[in-house]
Formats: C-alpha cells, structure tokens, sequence
C-alpha cells in the first residue's frame, strides 16, 4: 500500500515539476485590425518567447505550468505587459496583444498597458485582471466586492454590494460589458440604486475590469460617480473547454468553444443552495439566485466583427417561519420583527446587446444595439398571512425596459484622435402599486397602476493631441443629453456637458494630471414614472437631470520594470439639481438605500450637494511571487435638504477609507491572500418613538417611522475586518483542480448598525399594549450588529 501511495505521489509531483505547457494567441493593431508580423513575445524572467508571422500569430511551446507576465513589443508600437496569465497542461493558453502605434521618442521606457492611462481618460483610472478579480480575499469571487480594494471606493458591513465612489451614491455608476450597457450587476438590486448582496457576473468569463472614478470620457453619459468598463474574454477558438466551481452556497458551470470557423462562444450558469444554508442556521429569509452569461464573438471578415452579449438573473426571496431550537426572548423579537417588516420579493432582469465593429485603415465605426428590463415584485401581508386581503399591506410590480442604440466613429491620426457620435433610447416604465400605508384625499388606499415611455437622446464629440514631443496629453469634448420627462430635461441644450483632460509627462515615469468636467444623470425611473390620480406628479414637477461639476487633480508614479504603480488624486463635486421628497423635505441622498424602492413619491429637484477628498494607490503586480494593493481615502460628502438650511453629512458620509491587499505565491502552487479594510462609520437617521408606538401608526405600517427632525444626526461607529484566502492548485495532463478555503471577518468584528426599534410581545407573541397609554404599543430599542466570521470552501475544476 505504502508503495502504491509513493507511486502515486511521483506520478503527480512529475505533471506539476516536468510538464509543459502552450501559450499562443495574435497580435494585431486595435486601429485597424491589422496582424502586427514579427513582433516579440517573452515570457518575462525566463528565456522563452516567439516571434509573430505575417498574420500576427505566435506560439510559444515547452513552458512550465505556473504564473507568468508576458509581453510583446515590435518598434513603432507601445510595449503590452498581461500580467498573472496561468499556463496549464489542461489547454494551451489562448492570450491575444492588442499592440498601439506610438510615435513618442521617449523609446527608453518600457511602457505596460495594464498601468498607462488612455487617451480618452488620462486620470483617475484603476485597472484589475482576471487573476486578481478571481483570487481576491473576502471577495467569494464577486466583482461588486473585489472593486472595495481600489481608492475612493467605500463598502458597508452589511449584507449588501453598495458601490459608494468618492462620496456618490449607488446609483451614480454605470457598468458597461464589452461597451454594452448592462444596468444590473447585482441579484436584488435595491430599485432605483445599484446595490444587492450577491454580483451577478462570473468572474471565470472577465478578461479585465476598469474603475474610471472621474475625467469621463464624452462618449459615456448617465452617470456621476464612476463607469466600470468589463471586458469579457473571447472564447477558445481550438477546441471545447469546461469550467466547474463548487462553493459554499452555488454551483458554476461556464463552457466556451468555437462554432464553425469563425465564431466563438462563452456561456456560464449558476445556480445557489443559499437557501439552505441559510434555513440550517436559522435566518428569517431564504434567498435563491440564478443568473446566465453568453458571448459570441464573430469574425465577419478581417474588417468586420460582430460580438454579442446576454446577461440575466432570476431571484426569490422567501421567509423562514420554522423556530429555531433554543431560541432566546430576544432572539424571537427580533426574528418576529423581522418576519414582520421582511417582504416576500420576486425579481428578474437581463440585458442583450449587439456591437459591431467596422475597421479601415484609420480608425472604425462602433455600432451599439441592446435591450435590458427589470421585473421586481415584493409583497408584503401583516402576519405573514395571506389568507385575507384585509391583512395585504403592500404590493408591488414594477418594470424597467430600454431599447438603446449607439453610433461612434474613431479616427486616428498622427499624435490626435477625433471622436463623434450620437445615442437614441426609447424606454417604458410600468408600475403596479397598491400601499396601505398612503391615503388618499378621500381617506381611501390608493391603487396605482400606470405605464410612461421616454425618450432619451444624446449627440457628443471628442479630441486628443499630443503637444511639446509628446510630453504634453490634452484631451477634450462636450455632449448633449436630452429626454422628454420634463419640460427643462427636453432641451439638451439645458444639458451641455464640456470637458478637458490634461497629462503632463514631468520624467519618464512621472505624470501630472488634471480634468474638469460637468456631468449629467436621469433620475430614477422610480422617480420620473411616479403618478398620482393618474398624472405624472414629477413631470408636472418638471424634475431635472441631476447635474454635478467635479475637478480632479492628481499625480502618478509608474515603475514598470518592478510592476508598480503609485497614484494620488485630490477631487470635488459639486452637485445641483438633485431630487428631494416632497412629503418630507428630504434630499434622496439622505435616505440612504436598503431592500426595497428608491424614489416612489413625488420629488421636486432643488437639492444640492458636494463631496470632496483625496486619495491615494500603491498597486503592486506580481513581482518576485509577491503582490498588493494599499489605498487610503478622506471623503466627505455632504447634501442640503429643503426644509433645513446648509450642508448636513449624507448617507454616504464615510471619511476615512483604507484597504490593505496583499499576497504571495509560494511553491508548489500555494497561494496566500489577505485583506484589511477600515471604513469610517455613516450617519443614520433615529426612530421617532413616539410616532412608532402609535397603534394606529403601527398596526398600519407593521414597522418604525423615522425622525426626520434628526436627519442623520447620529453617526455609527467605524468598522474593519480581515479577510484571508488560502489556494492551491495541481496541473493535470487534461484538467486542472483548485481547491480553495476564503475566511470573512476572520477575526469576527461586530460592526455597529442602526439599532432596531420593535414590539414587546408577550410569551404566546402577541404585541403588549403600554399599561400607562392604551393608544400605544410598548416598543424597545435592539442592538444590530452586523458581521461574523464566513469560511467559504470552494472547489475550481477546470477540463
């Protein structure tokens, strides 16, 4: 026996120290799509490489399994690094160069794509690849969590992926996939905002991501915080290959291949038995998610390419009326209390895009045709029981559709790039609402029921130069939005949207830069398709884009030949135009965001706002088996409401903002990962007790009302957590296995959250009327922490 385990153990430590591996791919010129011949490729740190031929291709044979950066160059281009690309016996590696012309004479730096800034965005950029987004620690592979590593980029310890940038509320970023707009990245998403507590995208399909945090380009519009472009990666065009993850709570199956000779296709599934761990631990709520992705990629011809998108997602929200064993008086309150408020919700959504891309010799057409939609539903009856209609407190459907189509044309010149275009969008907004809670006149429930189309359209133009031998980057455009939900918004010359970037090139590695921008968003549709008695409250209202003004300034150190980056930026906002409740004179922004609907009540847009900080970036790539990300933020971002005067800390008022990453790979494909945050704490808004315990206020809403004379007038405490990730991976002949254990919270953090304010029930759970005033409930104050600690095993097969 000993001998069979010994041969064994030979047989499998052979694969991993004596086997070889394949990388090939192409390298063409992303301007025209032309094959760049005879450009070198190496394997950096070893003496292995390839020349392309006069198609572009290139392949390099006999490379040892492990982690390697690569990098190709040919004179008259700029030099491309791909750092931490795998090589594996499972399958060659299929790793394509995009090399861009450069007509700098400062031929002695050697310049990584990962690290350079383009044209259009010379600032305030940050860039992750697929290996860092999939090893992330306390990331469980999510996007919407890996992202909280970069600067400037707050997240919340709750059970939530709120993206909160530079001070911006969640629904101020926008998220395009291989330049399709995708709305929806999250399951459960908050209506009218962006968050949700699991990301929808697999990050087994993402080639790279960028954080662009400011210096918009002109051709992106609808958005005031930040713009993430994802790019998926291109499927195999060898053979079939097959991706399996196994987690703690889902299951993950991608596929990706050719079809014919010149398509190619990803596609990826997942399903999550979330529910019942959560049902085993005995939660309140049972959550199931399921998403899909779908890419094509079709080579029509060497100029003509043709790729296309699906993303979706179908979620359910069940509750867990079960007891738990040993249950404690207060653990029962606050289970019945949540059972109380915790509605049942269905949601489904998904994007389809086309985009064509047209070449010639100078440049190319861009063309953007996609739908998305948005189905949400959450009901909602007192007691959970729905054997009356009576006992119905709520019930809602709503949903968003848009029909998108864009047109951009590039065209490159020697040292400028001139770039026009123009969007069209026709969108419906139907909405199905009936809240026991708003009265009408009469005193009656108001039922309402209505559908509102838009239309939205936009027109920009943009230009780059190089000045003073190339040292010297001026970027410039302006744009047009316009949209007929309200009078103002109509004309898009109440819209134009100017912006300037600068770079200046102080040494080799050294950059100044600058940018100065207005920027516009629509509100909500939660917002602009609100009716009451069947009008469109907020049109009448004549409800504005919300406008915000930034500038942005900043410094950057790169040290390419160690794979280091270093950045510090300093920014403000000024915001105008920003929605406001009319029923309570509260600005949007400070109203925070939760489960549920943003914006569904009359607004008038006279709220203002800024946010205001610095922030710094010290991004390590793998050097020496070594790498991190350490970013350190000051933030302040403060909004006005109607009904008080100056600036009050808004909802996402988090001050300080630290991330700590770093990991190291040691032998025998071990891998270590942690990651330190520290967030400062939020303000919130009390519960006016007084209000709450009303019976009638009560027995009306089944929950607390909040005291908006103390608009976020309390702040919670700061909170940090550890997160750890432990890999290890074996090479087989036809497959791959990684198997790996991710720790949250490993030292189990309490993080402070508003406290809860619930009924004092009695032993059979029945509220108990104050003795002393029999028009009141008796209520009390419960503690809320958030945070436990949250292993996670998972299991990568890959053939």
């Amino acid at each position: 026996m000993k001998s069979v385990i010994l041969l064994l153990a030979l047989v499998c430590s052979s694969f991993t120290a004596f086997s070889q591996g394949i990388v090939r791919g192409k390298i063409t010129n992303p301007i025209n799509n032309q094959p760049v011949a005879f450009a070198n490729v190496l394997v950096i740190g070893t003496e292995l490489g390839a020349i392309s031929n006069e198609n572009g291709i290139y392949e390099i044979t006999n490379v040892p399994t492990g982690l390697y950066n690569l990098r190709a160059s040919f004179v008259g281009f700029k030099s491309k690094t791909v750092f931490e690309v795998r090589v594996t016996l499972a399958r060659p590696v299929q790793l394509d160069f995009e090399l861009e012309e450069d007509a700098s004479e400062l031929s002695e730096v050697v310049v990584s794509s990962e690290f350079s800034r383009s044209e259009e965005t010379p600032l305030s950029v940050k860039k992750l690849n697929a290996s860092e987004i999939e090893r992330y620690p306390g990331g469980n592979r999510d996007i919407s969590r890996v992202i909280q590593a970069l600067p400037g980029v707050a997240s919340t310890p709750s059970f939530r992926n709120d993206i909160l940038i530079r001070g911006g509320a969640p629904n101020e970023n926008k998220f395009y996939i291989d330049e399709i707009e995708v709305p929806v990245i999250n399951h459960f998403a908050t209506q009218g905002s962006s968050g949700g507590p699991v990301g929808i995208l697999n990050v087994n399909l993402i080639k790279s991501m960028d954080l662009v945090a400011g210096g918009f380009a002109a051709n992106r519009m609808n958005a005031l915080s930040s713009f993430f472009e994802i790019q998926l990666k291109e499927g195999r065009r060898d053979k079939m290959a097959t991706q399996l993850t196994v987690g703690a709570s889902e299951l993950t199956i991608s596929n990706e291949g050719p079809i014919g000779g010149k398509t190619t296709y990803l596609l990826s599934a997942r399903r999550s038995y979330l529910q019942g761990l959560f049902k085993l631990i005995g939660l309140p709520f049972l959550p199931t998610f399921n998403d899909f992705q779908l890419k094509t990629t079709t080579k029509i011809n060497d100029k003509t390419e043709l790729t296309f998108i699906g993303v979706g997602a179908i979620d359910k929200f069940v509750l867990n009326e079960d007891v738990p064993d040993d249950e404690t008086e207060e653990e029962r309150d606050d289970r019945l209390y949540l059972l109380g408020v915790l509605p049942v919700q269905n949601q489904w959504n998904y994007t389809t895009g086309l985009r064509l891309k047209r070449f010639r010799e100078n440049g190319f057409w861009t063309f953007v045709l996609s739908r998305n939609m948005l189905n949400n539903r959450s009901v909602k009856y007192a007691g959970n029981d729905e054997s009356s209609e009576q006992n119905l407190l709520f019930n809602y459907t709503s949903q968003e559709s848009e029909n998108k189509f864009r047109a951009e044309n590039s065209i490159f010149g020697n040292g400028y790039t001139v770039k026009y275009g123009g969007n069209y969008e026709y969108s419906r907004y139907y909405i199905r609402n009936f809240d026991r809670s708003i009265l009408a006149t009469e005193g009656e429930t108001v039922v309402e029921k209505s559908t509102s189309f838009f239309n939205s359209y936009g027109a920009f133009v943009s230009g780059s130069k190089y000045f003073i031998g190339e040292r010297l980057l001026v970027t410039g455009g302006i744009r047009m939005d316009g949209s007929d939900f309200g009078k103002s918004a109509q004309n898009p010359f109440n819209q134009i949207s100017p912006r300037v970037s600068a770079s200046y090139q102080l040494k080799s590695n050294l950059y100044l830069t600058a940018n100065a921008g207005i920027y516009y968003q629509k509100p909500a549709y939660t917002v602009l398709g609100y009716r009451e008695m069947g009008e469109l409250i907020n049109q009448a209202n004549d409800v504005r884009f919300i406008r915000n003004d930034q500038l942005i300034a900043g410094i950057e150190l790169q040290s390419p030949e160690k794979n280091r980056r270093f950045t510090v930026e300093a920014f403000y906002k000024h915001y105008s135009n920003y929605p406001s409740s009319i029923r309570n004179g509260i600005s949007l922004a400070n109203l925070g965001a939760d489960f549920g609907v943003i914006g569904n009540e009359p607004v008038e847009s006279n709220s203002k706002g800024r946010a205001y900080g610095l922030e710094f970036l010290a991004q390590q790539r793998l050097f020496n088996n070594f790498y991190g990300i350490a970013s350190f933020t000051l933030v302040r971002s403060e909004f006005t409401n109607p009904n008080t005067t100056g600036y009050i800390a808004s909802s996402w008022d988090n001050r300080v903002i630290m991330s700590l990453t770093a990991g190291k790979r040691f032998g025998n494909n071990w891998e270590l990962g942690a990651r330190w945050r520290y967030v400062g704490g939020t303000p919130y808004t009390p519960y006016d007790y007084d209000e709450s315990s009303l019976i009638s206020n009560w027995d009306l809403r089944n929950q607390p009302i909040l005291d908006f004379d103390q608009i976020n007038a309390i702040r919670l405490n700061s909170f940090h957590q550890l997160d750890l990730r432990l890999d290890k991976k074996y090479y087989f002949n036809k497959w791959n296995l990684n198997w790996y254990v991710d720790i949250q919270n490993a030292y189990n953090f309490k993080a402070q959250q508003p406290p809860s304010l619930i009924p004092v029930r009695d032993l059979e759970g029945n509220i108990l009327v104050d003795p002393s005033d029999p028009s009141r409930y008796l209520l009390r104050y419960l503690d809320n922490p958030a945070g436990t600690i949250l292993p996670t095993v998972g299991i990568i097969v890959e053939f």
